[in-house]
């Protein structure tokens, strides 16, 4: 039987930032890791973008060696507290799990969690090759790419826009998901290893590609900024006091604290509050939303529930919290009043033919309801913020870009169309946009600007 750690009871967390769930104990992790086949075809690892070694590290577990499963992990990912977390699993190595076939799929997340947690990484040795190279963003990507990429010899600097470090990690998600203390240890491991952090410096603003290039003389510079700026609506009322970007909603909260009493940069909490979409990021504002203090928090999405692309636990434990869902609704107005938002106006939906993406379109029915609401928050995904790429043209570096202006790169190496320039995670998305996937994007950046400064190009 699948082991399942314990859970924070659902009206208390309602009211705190704590995590939701606590590891399993190790009696817990013994039961579980006894549970894999150890395939010879393992189909786990497959499924992972960065290709964890999953029947090994789990066999070391079996074997009372726990560090050695540190090991393990780490030789293809530095961030296993954090993926076992926040990761998919149930769509990438659990989700090709033979267990899972016919029953349930062995709890992999919980297990490189645990070990994540239990663990340390080990401080290399470190050869100078006497190159530099300059990450531009502290996520998933770039802190997977800046690891690679130190101990391959390379003198590395992260730039961060923002004034704390670990980009969507930090801003994006929740602590009751993803601790702050369990962030920061992965930051500190590679401040250990020698990687710089500068903090404050929005690339294309504070300095450019160019500058970066030829006055701090860095031999390749990889680009992972994330997609930061939002998808909104297009519908009347969109202007109104009271709406909100998931984006804005949850970096108030998470980073600069809005919902503090003594916070520089308050946040208002109405009665009841709307979240449009049904992705991770839907329901992390409307979790949020929850905790801040909202009385009544819907999600409205405009599928039915089984087409919500949302993690299955994510969904559950928003239930749990008292979220309301509203499907097959799709949004047609915000209506307002005195300047903010007094509800919002619906049409409601059915389910037509399947369209690119494998699931049924809503189609209008001509028939509308209405929400009492006083704030709308959109989470229906973000576009790529071009702040780097203008600069870039101003200066004589055209990058080529498809048509939703993301950056366009050679998807086996990330090279964009500039000479030892790189770009991965959301700013060059392939797949779906996660953390895994953004670490995938960055191993296989730095493998590639390892190979070409090596190779003296």
């Amino acid at each position: 039987m699948r082991q399942r750690p314990k859970e924070q009871d659902k009206i208390e967390r309602r009211h705190n930032f704590l995590p939701v769930e606590e590891n399993l104990t190790a009696e817990q992790v013994k039961a579980e890791a006894a549970r894999c086949l150890h395939c010879k075809n393992p189909r786990c690892v497959q499924g992972c973008p960065v290709n964890i070694q999953i029947p090994d590290f789990i066999q070391a577990i079996k074997e009372d060696n726990l560090e050695e499963a540190g090991k393990i992990i780490r030789q293809t990912s530095m961030l296993p507290s954090v993926c076992g977390r926040v990761c998919p699993q149930e769509r990438q190595c659990e989700g090709n799990c033979v267990l899972g076939i016919k029953g349930e799929a062995v709890a992999i997340g919980a297990l490189e969690r645990y070990v994540g947690d239990n663990t340390s990484a080990e401080t290399p040795e470190i050869v100078p090759i006497g190159k530099k190279v300059a990450v531009i963003g502290s996520g998933c990507a770039g802190m997977t790419a800046a690891c690679d990429l130190r101990k391959a010899g390379c003198d590395v600097t992260i730039y961060e826009a923002l004034h704390e470090f670990g980009g969507v990690l930090r801003y994006g998600i929740p602590p009751f998901r993803l601790p702050r203390t369990v962030l920061d240890r992965e930051i500190k491991a590679l401040k250990d290893m020698g990687v710089k952090f500068e903090k404050n410096v929005v690339v294309g603003k504070s300095i450019t590609l160019k500058q970066l290039k030829e006055e701090e003389g860095f031999d390749a510079i990889f680009i992972c900024t994330g997609a930061g700026l939002p998808k909104m609506m297009h519908i009347p009322g969109e202007n109104l006091n009271g709406v909100f970007s998931a984006n804005e909603f949850l970096t108030r909260v998470n980073l600069m604290h809005a919902n503090e009493a003594d916070s520089v940069t308050p946040l208002e909490v109405g009665k009841s509050v709307a979240v449009i979409g049904g992705g991770n990021v839907a329901m992390d504002a409307a979790r949020t939303a929850v905790r801040v203090g909202f009385e009544k928090v819907y999600i409205v999405y405009r599928r039915t529930e089984a087409e919500l692309p949302a993690r299955l636990e994510e969904i559950r434990h928003a239930k749990e919290e008292g979220v309301i869902f509203q499907f097959l609704h799709a949004p047609a107005e915000i209506m307002g009043k005195d300047g903010y938002v007094n509800g919002m106006k619906f049409e409601v939906m059915e389910l037509g033919e399947p369209d690119e993406s494998g699931r049924r379109k809503p189609v209008g029915t001509g028939r509308f309801s209405t929400l009492d609401v006083d704030t709308v928050i959109v989470a229906l995904g973000t576009g790529p913020n071009p702040i780097i790429q203008k600069s870039a043209t101003l200066d004589g570096l055209d990058f080529e870009m498809d048509k939703k202006g993301y950056i366009v790169v050679n998807h086996t190496s990330q090279e964009t169309s500039i000479p030892a320039i790189f770009a991965g995670g959301d700013v060059a998305p392939v797949g779906e946009s996660n953390a895994i996937n953004a670490m995938g994007a960055g191993k296989k950046a730095a493998r590639a600007m390892i190979n070409i400064l090596t190779a003296g190009r």
